[in-house]
């Protein structure tokens, strides 16, 4: 990750290959970027067929992946299945796997292969063993914000958080907006605690999100497609607008797990 004065010179296309992971879905594969902020690990995994295998990597130094790892999985796509070390967890659209530190084997799997599941995975380095839960979509701690004169009217689905799922260090949801509301987060803010990581989906295929980061006086944009994902420092913004309707899983990690603990940025210091 560059710094906040490296990024401010970086032109479009450095921004783009810097922060943004444009290609982390592809069908039948598991897809994984291993970057600096926090450690954090971000992919997917798309069954097509025969279950795909979570394998450990050279980066890792690490006899499996989640030896020193824990991992949060939601899926955005149509049900599957995750096997954890024998056990067979049937996830749904929409709902979460925790898998926590110590897991051996964990394998994906899709009922229907012609509507695959699509999971979407974050790793955080882990120094605390929790156990693995599953939690549905209507199992989620739901906090309802905005305002329709804001277009920001949005539910925020938590699952892997203080009062939710147990986990080491990773803080992960999801947030869908009412009916023609476009916003989110906004007002915006940075934590320079923890980084995040933004997974744009259900975004139409006409349609982007423009994705706004850098700092409060320096801000950047990124104009993101369907099942793209946004590395966010500590010291930047994250907010966006949708030109349609869209979803994002917002996914967390670093010092503390404290999901209100943020610096509010106003609207009138944007620059």
């Amino acid at each position: 990750m560059p710094s906040p004065r490296e990024a401010a010179v970086l032109d479009t296309d450095e921004l783009r290959a810097t922060f943004l992971l444009e290609d982390l879905f592809l069908a039948g594969q598991v897809c994984l970027v291993y970057t600096d902020l926090d450690r954090a690990i971000v992919g997917s995994a798309i069954p097509k067929g025969q279950p795909l295998e979570l394998a450990t990597d050279d980066a890792l130094k690490a006899d499996f992946f989640c030896q020193r790892r824990e991992l949060g999985v939601i899926n955005i796509g149509e049900t599957g299945s995750v096997t954890v070390d024998g056990t067979t967890y049937e996830v749904g659209k929409h709902d979460c796997l925790y898998i926590g530190r110590g897991s051996r084997a964990v394998s994906f799997s899709s009922a229907n292969a012609e509507s695959p599941a699509v999971f979407y995975l974050v790793s955080y380095p882990a120094h605390a063993s929790y156990p693995t839960v599953k939690a549905t979509r209507a199992d989620a701690n739901r906090v309802e914000l905005g305002s329709r004169d804001e277009a920001n009217e949005r539910t925020i689905f938590q699952y892997v958080h203080e009062n939710g799922i147990q986990s080491c260090q990773l803080v992960l949801g999801f947030t869908e907006f009412k009916p023609g509301s476009i916003w989110n987060t906004m007002p915006c803010h940075t934590h320079d605690r923890r980084s995040e990581v933004y997974c744009y989906f259900d975004v139409p295929a006409a349609h982007r999100v423009l994705h706004m980061m850098g700092e409060p006086q320096q801000t950047r944009p990124l104009w993101v497609a369907d099942r793209q994902a946004v590395l966010s420092p500590p010291w930047s913004i994250h907010c966006g607008c949708g030109t349609a309707s869209y979803r994002f899983v917002w996914a967390m990690g670093g010092e503390n797990q404290t999901f209100t603990d943020m610096d509010r940025v106003e609207i009138s210091e944007l620059l």
